[in-house]
This record gives C-alpha cells, sequence and structure tokens, in this order.
C-alpha cells in the first residue's frame, strides 16, 4: 500500500508505523514547474499537520515578496508513497500551498490552479471531471557538459546509442548504433535503455502511477517515451511529476543523465509532451463522443477543440514556456506548428487518434507542449480554452480547422483562417498579453501571476538567450 484516499490521521499514523517510515517529506511545485521539498522527522509529526500545515519561506522560491514570505504547505494525504530515493524509510507526500495567515489556498499555488479550473469547469455544468493522458519524451545520455562564460560556450553530449559515441570518447563501438532518425520502436540490442524504462515503470507502478507503455522514440541518441493511462486532471498532473522524479533519479543512480529538454540535439527529433484529452459527466459517461458524427465527435468536443484552436498563440506561453521550446516548433518538418485539427496526422497541433473509436476511448491530443511546462499551468489552460470554446460557441468544424491531415490539404479558400503557433517565446508571451481574459474566469489564474510569469520569461530567459552568442554564430560569423 503506497496511496490512499479519505485518509486521517490515526491511518496516517498507522500507515508510518507499518512501514516503519522516520521522515515525512512534503513536495510543493514551484512556479517553473520543479519539485522542492521540505522533510519533517516522524518525531516531529502531530496531527496540526492537517490543518495547519508546514511554513516555509514563500518569498525564496518566486512566491511572495520578502517582507510578507510567510507559507504553509498542506499535505494531501491521496498523494503520498513511499519514496524509493532516499536512504532512510521516507513517505513522500504532495502539497497544496496555503496563505500562513488565513490558510487559504494560496491564488498562485500551481496545483491549486489546476484544481480551481477542474472547479470551475464542473460548477458551469459543462462535465463532471476533465481526464487527461500525458505522453513524455526524453533523451538518456551517458553523460553532459556545458559551459556559458564570457569566454567560453560549449556543450557536449555522450550517447552510447549514436554512432559519435566512439569518435568523440575513443571506447569501443558495439556497432549495435541507431541509424539517424531511425530509433523508433528500435528493439535491442540497439535499445539500450531498455531495462531502465522497466525499471522507472516498476517504481512508477508501486507508487500507483498507472502506465500505458512505453518504448525507444525516433531519436538515435537514446531518445525515450513513456506514455501514462487516463486520469483526472489534477491527478494526471501529479502523476506527471512523479514520472520526471522518477525517470531523473533512476537513471542517475545507474551513472546517466536524463533531459526532458524539447531540442537537446541539433539535427534530432525534439521532446514534446503530447497530452490527450477528454470528458466524462456525473455518471462518468462520456462526452466527446457521436456515433452520428462522421469522425466520432461530439458538438461538445468540437467546441473545446475551437476553444483551444482559437486560443492556441496564448496557450503557447504555458504549454511551451521555453527559447528551446521553439527550436522544435520549427515550420516545415514534422513538428506541429499549425493550428488546425486532423483525423490521425502526427503534423497538426490537435490529433484525433483513428484508433479510439469507442465512446469511452474517444478524446484529442494536443501534440505541440512539451515538459518544460508547469504542467499544471498547461493542463488548466487547456481546459480554460476549451470551456470557452464552449461558452462562446467557437466551433471547430464550422469554422473549417479541419479535419486535414496536412496544411497542404487544406482548400485555398480557407488557408488564412489556420493561424500558426508564434516562432519564439517572445512572440507567444506577446499573444498571452494581447489575449487572456479567458484564463482569469473563475478567478482561476490572476492578472498578478500572468503579469508576473510574462516578466520573469522576458526577464531571465529571453533577454539572455538574445544576448548570449552561440558557437553556432561563431562558426557562421566569426571570419566576417
Amino acid at each position: 500500500m503506497n496511496r490512499t484516499d479519505n485518509m486521517n490521521f490515526s491511518g496516517l499514523k498507522a500507515f508510518i508505523d507499518a512501514n516503519r517510515v522516520e521522515m515525512i517529506d512534503l513536495k510543493f511545485v514551484d512556479l517553473k514547474g520543479s519539485f522542492r521539498h521540505v522533510t519533517v522527522p516522524v518525531t516531529s509529526l502531530s496531527e496540526s499537520i492537517l490543518s495547519d500545515g508546514v511554513g516555509f519561506d514563500g518569498s525564496s522560491v518566486g512566491f511572495k515578496s520578502v517582507k510578507s514570505g510567510d507559507m504553509c504547505l498542506i499535505p494531501d494525504l491521496s498523494t503520498m508513497f513511499i519514496d524509493p530515493f532516499w536512504d532512510q524509510p521516507t513517505l513522500s507526500v504532495l502539497c497544496n500551498i496555503v496563505e500562513a495567515d488565513t490558510r487559504e489556498e494560496f491564488i498562485g499555488d500551481p496545483r491549486s490552479i489546476a484544481i480551481r479550473a477542474c472547479r470551475y469547469l464542473k460548477d458551469q455544468g459543462i462535465a463532471e471531471q476533465a481526464i487527461v493522458q500525458p505522453e513524455f519524451e526524453f533523451n538518456i545520455f551517458d553523460s553532459i557538459s556545458y559551459d556559458v562564460n564570457p569566454g567560453k560556450n560549449s556543450i557536449e553530449i555522450i550517447s552510447r546509442e549514436s554512432k559519435h559515441h566512439t569518435e568523440t570518447t575513443g571506447n569501443p563501438f558495439s556497432g549495435y548504433w541507431i541509424p539517424h532518425q531511425g530509433g523508433y520502436h528500435s528493439a535491442a540490442p540497439g535499445d539500450a535503455f531498455r531495462n531502465i524504462r522497466a525499471e522507472i515503470v516498476k517504481i512508477l507502478r508501486d507508487m500507483n502511477v498507472k502506465i500505458k507503455y512505453h518504448h525507444h522514440e525516433v531519436g538515435s541518441s537514446g531518445q525515450q517515451e513513456i506514455e501514462m493511462s487516463q486520469t483526472e486532471l489534477v491527478q494526471g498532473c501529479d502523476h506527471g511529476m512523479l514520472l520526471k522524479y522518477v525517470v531523473k533519479n533512476v537513471v542517475l543512480n545507474h551513472g546517466l543523465t536524463a533531459t526532458f529538454m524539447p531540442k537537446p540535439i541539433a539535427g534530432e527529433a525534439g521532446n514534446g509532451m503530447h497530452i490527450h484529452f477528454r470528458m466524462v459527466d456525473r455518471n462518468n459517461q462520456p462526452l466527446f463522443f457521436d456515433p452520428d458524427d462522421d469522425i466520432g465527435l461530439s458538438e461538445l468536443a468540437y467546441l473545446f477543440i475551437g476553444g483551444v484552436i482559437h486560443h492556441g498563440p496564448s496557450l503557447a506561453a504555458f504549454t511551451n514556456p521555453s527559447t528551446n521550446s521553439y527550436r522544435r516548433l520549427v515550420k516545415g518538418f514534422e513538428a506541429p506548428t499549425s493550428l488546425f485539427f486532423s483525423l490521425g496526422s502526427r503534423k497538426s497541433c490537435i490529433r484525433i487518434p483513428k484508433y479510439a473509436t469507442q465512446p469511452d476511448t474517444k478524446r484529442f491530443e494536443i501534440r505541440s507542449p512539451d515538459s518544460t511546462c508547469n504542467l499544471y499551468f498547461a493542463a488548466a489552460a487547456i481546459l480554460m480554452a476549451g470551456i470557452d470554446g464552449i461558452q462562446r460557441g467557437i466551433h471547430a468544424g464550422n469554422r473549417e480547422w479541419g479535419p486535414y491531415n496536412e496544411i497542404e490539404n487544406v482548400p485555398v479558400r480557407f488557408r488564412k483562417r489556420i493561424a500558426s503557433l508564434p516562432e519564439s517565446l517572445e512572440e507567444a508571451l506577446r499573444a498571452l498579453e494581447r489575449d487572456h481574459d479567458y484564463l482569469k474566469r473563475g478567478n482561476v489564474f490572476t492578472q498578478t501571476l500572468i503579469d508576473g510569469w510574462q516578466n520573469s520569461k522576458f526577464e531571465r530567459e529571453v533577454v539572455p538567450v538574445k544576448n548570449n552568442p552561440t558557437p553556432l554564430e561563431f562558426e557562421l560569423y566569426y571570419n566576417c
């Protein structure tokens, strides 16, 4: 037993005693979308932790100013699990962030934002639950080194699966390398990290995180994919955070390194984080299926998709919030850059899987997001865009936004209706500046958070990357 719902303090104590737990690790998510934590010895545990929480300094992680930084973590016991990456028996639990004085939910807590988005969906009478299914792509490398200094900019990546491994390391070459862009579903011995993926999935299963499957991806330098099973939106975000946590720690324990960067290697396939969406009513009946529609979609699904396509440029500020995101989203390649929907094609931003033909599997997949996002922000923003589409009647089919297999298949008279995703983080942030009212409904996102997100991204990412010359620029312009 690693997770349970509806647990009280006595149940928590019994679990701790049964598993000889010595530490309780309280995990929360920062604005960037990374785990932070504080650890409480079981000898300091009291019942008040469930109601009053544990205090911490929110100013140090960007949530508050120094003069008003006190905040508290309230553990959600439904998320607890025995953490396999500690030497001492440790119980990890995900937390919501609350105000220290009132114990009210902190308006900028990423997990609380996703909770409020789901609450807003339910309050509007649209659906009982949003169901998500993220797919994670990432690379496992033998080693990575990088240096960013005024007099030195360098990157070196070593991958045993690449043909270049022996050239860069001098190590013996097995001959079982994966051809360039030829790694999709590659089998052993070329699939060098299959056992590590299996270990990752086993640990996730022990945490009650269900996985649909895992396999080698297209990239020849250790590109992997692990696809999760469908689950409720907030739990899906929790599970996505745990997946990244487990991947990084397992890989590190093997003396390797993993990255979820969208484009770590030029010329190789990039890493996306595709998210499948569907909705159910209070009786758990699917809401996106209509047997009388040509492609099996309900009116509600067309409206939801319409909202996502309509707000696609501003959504990118949360679904693709890094400068590296746009090295993957390049027009003319397989990356999904055009805002239309397709039946089966992986070149569109929105894909309706052909094999999802049953009522409880009918869904759409948004293919543009990547793992540099804060998953709670991204999922909540997509949900709010879809709700706006439903409320405003933005019908994806009636607006001729699909289904098309490729942009070239769009009739010429409709092509001007097909927008594109931003081509840079700066462009995405400008789009968010123009289009964000839909995010603020139900007090899900606040103007303060949106403004802070934009300002932080400009100051810490857009401007520094603009101002930093790259090794490629030296190759192009040194001898000018």
